[in-house]
């Protein structure tokens, strides 16, 4: 069997990229505004200054970044940002836009105040942020018409607008797009206690009775993550729902979590597999990035993006020059002896044997 038959990407619940399943309700469940949204008490409160300052003065609000990892309220908080304010909020990703006319047209249209949110802004090609540059500065645009000596260039006007920008990797955005933002927010995992709030609001919503335990038991294997917490709050209704119960409590959170092979630590099944695949095929590493994801059968920027992030912070993988290493906490978790100092493949065939037995 392929290696890559073994791990299912594409219908990871834990995973903390938007997927179909967040679609339904994960509008229903966005805050509204700053007094509503939970956690990231730094960043609202810098927010707030910053929004009732551009009242204040009767201006637009500055050109905010947004960076952190995936699924944290980055779009959340732009909309709120856009309330706040009282105005309109125009949304695209920076894939999305392709050409010059793409982001030309998204200029030209917007309101006086108003909000263009641009989610994975790093990925935004560099003829499009040179548009961007007078429009972020000066409200214009400056648009190139014909080819050769007959070319010429016309500046149009903008209306005062925000630029919201959003990235996971602050560290791939240009140091000239970068200095054009005026305020930049970086948004922190958030901890137990505060996703615990997040569930008990969610379920509210959703119309469904939780007890604080029951939260707590979502909240604690959720990854520092609102998107998955309330993921996991919807499987975990479902469940409730199909034994009977009429409210979420540790007793049943915990029996589903187990059905959904998700431990105490908030690892999955990838998880797991992937750190057995490191130990397994390479010893406990190191083994280089792209390695790692030919094995696997995933891009090497999603493992980088997507998987790595909770495990390096958790203390179960490491980076180094040469690669990626599995901890010797990783090791206790999954219930394997590391290897010996100074002969890092001694237990390489009794591992394999334990892997076997796993796998039975």
């Amino acid at each position: 069997m392929n290696q890559s038959d073994e791990f299912d990407f594409e219908n990871r619940i834990m995973t903390t990229s938007f997927t179909r399943d967040d679609t339904d309700t994960d509008t229903s469940l966005r805050p509204k505004s700053l007094d509503d949204y939970i956690g990231q008490e730094k960043v609202k409160e810098n927010l707030k200054i910053y929004i009732e300052a551009a009242k204040i003065r009767g201006e637009s609000l500055d050109h905010v970044l947004l960076y952190g990892p995936p699924g944290l309220g980055k779009t959340t908080l732009s909309n709120i940002i856009a309330a706040e304010m009282g105005v309109n909020i125009r949304v695209t990703s920076g894939p999305a836009i392709e050409k010059q006319g793409d982001l030309a047209a998204l200029l030209t249209n917007l309101g006086d105040g108003d909000v263009l949110f641009i989610d994975e802004i790093h990925r935004l090609s560099r003829s499009i942020e040179e548009i961007l540059y007078p429009a972020m500065e000066d409200n214009a645009l400056d648009i190139i018409i014909g080819k050769g000596p007959a070319a010429r260039s016309i500046r149009i006007d903008l209306p005062r607008f925000t630029l919201i920008g959003a990235t996971t990797r602050a560290g791939q955005l240009t140091t000239p797009l970068r200095d054009r933002f005026g305020v930049v927010l970086k948004l922190e995992l958030y901890t137990p206690e505060e996703l615990a709030t997040i569930v008990t609001r969610s379920a509210g919503i959703l119309g469904f009775a939780i007890t604080p335990d029951g939260a707590y038991e979502i909240a604690s294997r959720s990854r520092g993550t609102p998107r998955i917490a309330n993921r996991l709050l919807k499987r975990i209704r479902d469940f409730a729902q199909v034994h009977g119960q009429e409210t979420i409590d540790s007793k049943i959170a915990n029996y589903a979590l187990q059905k959904l092979e998700i431990d105490q630590l908030g690892l999955d099944n990838t998880d797991r597999k992937m750190l057995e695949t490191i130990i397994r095929f390479y010893n406990g590493g190191p083994v280089g990035l792209e390695t790692l994801a030919a094995t696997v059968g995933e891009e090497a920027v999603t493992l980088e993006d997507v998987y790595e992030p909770y495990l390096l912070q958790i203390g179960y993988l490491s980076r180094t020059p040469r690669g990626r290493c599995v901890t010797h906490l990783a090791y206790e978790h999954l219930g394997l002896r590391p290897p010996a100092k100074g002969n890092p493949r001694s237990d390489s065939s009794e591992q394999m044997d334990i892997f076997e037995e796993n796998n039975k």
